[in-house]
């Protein structure tokens, strides 16, 4: 739900430009199953942050992905986070970790995560890069984005330009992509992962800079992941990318007369453009939620309704759920065509 190291690639762009980042290994798992915008207080004076502004980069396309290849792990953390081990790098989005998301107006809108309650920034397992889709508090939650830069300070930082004043001050490496734009994140051991932002939705007056979607590409063997979390894309950017996996939500979150997140039917579109193999659907909006918002808030379809949608378009992408908590395993012998 919303309310409105490093190596550096060139990549054609028709967005202004602005930039920088780093990549995650192999995670240990630190579950016990399966393989509006609020102000930032004031911190105590630390060294200058690196900032980076890119070029554009090179096309992100799928391919072939041999017998051997290490599998995806995926693991939900509810809302908009996740943990992702994507070729050797781990790689943390979005984190909400630090109480509920209220947007720093708690009578608006309050929401509580269902199932990993407990799980905090203190129970993540080793970290190679940050990861920020947009500048809203559900995606570039201050709370949680504090304690982690207390400790982690240095940990490279891939995000959107417009959560630059939320991040500025917390971490000092921090990697800025306007859509068109990549940057290398290296994990361990020679790991290295291609990560290049992607138009996302406009929270603001036309005129402002979209927020990003990112497709994340591993090293040798170019399998590629999409992931966009309002399911909002520019039709005409993806035209020239494809990926192997796509995570996205598939529900729509509706207020009255405006759409929060998408889903659905324009889940089915966005798969029909990139062609994936595989589609995790996210449920960003499923809350325990109350607030003046949380009243009026409500959604339309379901991924039973999203998966007999997209069995008439893509018969063979498969659907496959995410447990919160519980690490999706992804092993693939081929890639998209």
């Amino acid at each position: 739900m919303s309310l409105h190291a490093v190596s550096l690639h060139s990549f054609p762009s028709s967005y202004p430009s602005k930039p920088r980042f780093s990549p995650l290994p192999s995670i240990s798992n630190p579950f016990p199953t399966l393989s509006l915008r609020p102000s930032v207080s004031s911190s105590p004076k630390r060294k200058p942050s690196t900032t980076r502004r890119l070029s554009p980069s090179p096309r992100a396309t799928s391919a072939v992905v041999s017998e051997t290849t290490s599998p995806i792990r995926l693991t939900y953390l509810e809302v908009n986070s996740w943990l992702w081990d994507v070729g050797g790098v781990s790689i943390l989005v979005d984190p909400l970790l630090v109480g509920n998301l209220d947007f720093g107006l708690p009578w608006l809108f309050d929401g509580a995560k269902k199932v990993l309650k407990k799980f905090q920034v203190e129970d993540l397992p080793e970290v190679d890069c940050l990861v920020i889709t947009q500048s809203l508090d559900d995606h570039c939650h201050v709370r949680t984005l504090t304690r982690l830069s207390k400790k982690l300070p240095d940990l490279p930082v891939i995000a959107t330009p417009n959560a630059e004043g939320i991040l500025r001050p917390l971490f000092n490496n921090v990697t800025y992509l306007e859509p068109g734009q990549s940057s290398d994140a290296e994990g361990k051991h020679g790991a290295r992962v291609n990560v290049c932002a992607t138009a996302g939705p406009i929270l603001g007056p036309p005129w402002q800079r979209p927020e990003n979607g990112y497709i994340v590409k591993c090293g040798q063997s170019h399998l590629s992941l999409y992931y966009e979390p309002h399911c909002v894309y520019n039709h005409a950017f993806l035209q020239k990318y494809k990926a192997d996996i796509i995570i996205t939500p598939v529900t729509k979150q509706l207020l009255p007369f405006f759409t929060l997140v998408s889903g659905q039917e324009d889940a089915v579109q966005l798969a029909k453009l990139l062609q994936p193999k595989y589609i995790v659907p996210m449920k960003n909006g499923d809350l325990d939620s109350k607030g003046i918002l949380a009243s009026i808030l409500h959604s339309e379809g379901t991924i039973e309704s999203f998966k007999e949608l997209l069995s008439r378009e893509l018969p063979d992408a498969r659907v496959l759920e995410p447990t919160p908590g519980v690490p999706l395993e992804i092993s693939m012998s081929s890639t998209v065509s």
